[in-house]
């Protein structure tokens, strides 16, 4: 294998490599489920959903906290109903919810109010008066106003309160990524308010028994003194309220996106938990969302057109943000990859979607191998966060979505 080809498969791994010229993905020949499935279409692979799972699983029973730690995947990343429904019976998650009709989403699925964790912000009356429905679930209020509003509808319940450190986090330090930091942010309680969200939660005889923090997206090994700093930070809230039991760190465990990422250490991630928390009396909580879902998950497109404007050589393809948007809203790169490999001389191309926005591009100048009309080009890490997210700007909205199990 040439520099050129190390650079371009930087991203295989045994259920996504070449074999003899052809993708194949969760065991299938990517080309065969596009021609059976047509394009633009989502597949997510079920086994490497699980192997993700475990894979946390496993560095928080190395860090020693064995039953004291509880995994609730952010469905926001993936609602699919067939991916959700495969997680309740796996038994290793529950839920990370943020709007009521997610929590019955989740419910349908299969999932029990008790599995769901429940976070958002700015909640209307219908909203909270849906919420006190399902009995069992945990409710983190993220402002004085919501601690208030729970209480109105019952007193004497115990609650979790979102906290904001006023520090975050994000890929690469992308501002677009973070929950809190420099400029005040709409989420969660900060430090100078925490007296008086205890006293509103006292008014209503609501017991504080979570803490619940989330402040950025997509942090890898680099971010991770970075991530520490959050935790100190966020532990003077944990020491105000001696009735906390559950501290819930959120997510935003990143994956790789370009050759030169490498994976989360996930053991130097667990250390950092077990350091400032083990010794506590407290259970611990994370939120993945991207982590479980998007590196098990591509999306197959059919290219259009390619033609040389300028010094710059698109690559034009049948969707756009639209259905995947995290490229064009978060500055987050989907690595390209033919479905079948062609002899001769890579280029340096701009892959373009079809909609009527200069925004609209997936990667700006890669290098890839040759390319033509009809193929189907691949987008990797594809699982989260674009299928969810999609609209149907332009009326261009249209896409299919398979579990391979």
């Amino acid at each position: 294998m040439n520099d050129v080809s190390a650079r371009f498969q930087w991203w295989e791994r045994p259920d996504l490599n070449y074999e003899n010229g052809k993708l194949k993905f969760a065991g299938h020949a990517v080309s065969e489920l596009v021609r059976r499935h047509g394009t633009p279409s989502f597949f997510y692979n079920a086994s490497r959903v699980t192997a993700n799972i475990k894979r946390l699983h496993q560095a928080l029973e190395g860090a020693g906290f064995a039953d004291r730690f509880r995994i609730l995947y952010a469905m926001k990343a993936n609602r699919f109903a067939p991916l959700l429904t495969y997680l309740k019976t796996s038994g290793l998650v529950g839920i990370d919810a943020c709007s009521p009709n997610e929590v019955e989403h989740a419910i349908s699925c299969g999932f029990r109010p008790e599995d769901i964790s429940f976070t958002n912000t700015s909640l209307s009356r219908e909203d909270l008066g849906r919420l006190t429905q399902w009995d069992g679930m945990s409710m983190n209020c993220d402002s004085i106003h919501a601690i208030q509003k729970w209480g109105e509808l019952g007193q004497g319940r115990d609650i979790g309160i979102r906290i904001n450190p006023a520090v975050g986090i994000g890929r690469e330090g992308n501002d677009k990524l973070q929950y809190s930091g420099a400029l005040t942010s709409k989420f969660g309680i900060y430090r100078e308010q925490l007296a008086d969200a205890m006293a509103m939660a006292r008014r209503y005889q609501l017991r504080i028994t979570k803490i619940h923090f989330h402040t950025g997206c997509g942090y890898l090994t680099p971010q991770l003194e970075s991530w520490e700093n959050i935790i100190r930070t966020c532990l003077w809230f944990v020491d105000q309220i001696e009735t906390v039991e559950t501290v819930n760190v959120g997510g935003g465990l990143g994956v790789p996106h370009v050759a030169g990422d490498a994976p989360l250490d996930l053991s130097r991630w667990a250390a950092i938990l077990k350091e400032h928390f083990l010794a506590r009396p407290v259970k611990i909580e994370i939120e993945p969302g991207d982590y479980i879902a998007k590196d098990a998950g591509i999306l197959c497109l059919t290219v259009n057109a390619i033609e040389k404007k300028q010094n710059t050589m698109f690559v034009g393809v049948n969707a756009g943000f639209a259905i995947a948007l995290e490229p064009a809203v978060y500055g987050l790169p989907f690595q390209p990859v033919p479905a079948l490999l062609r002899q001769g001389r890579h280029q340096i191309v701009s892959i373009a979607g079809h909609i009527n926005e200069a925004l609209d591009i997936f990667y700006h100048d890669i290098e890839l191998p040759p390319l033509q009309e009809d193929d189907c080009l691949v987008l990797i890490n594809a699982g989260a966060y674009s299928s969810s997210m999609a609209s149907n700007h332009c009326m261009r909205g249209q896409f299919k979505e398979f579990l391979l199990v």
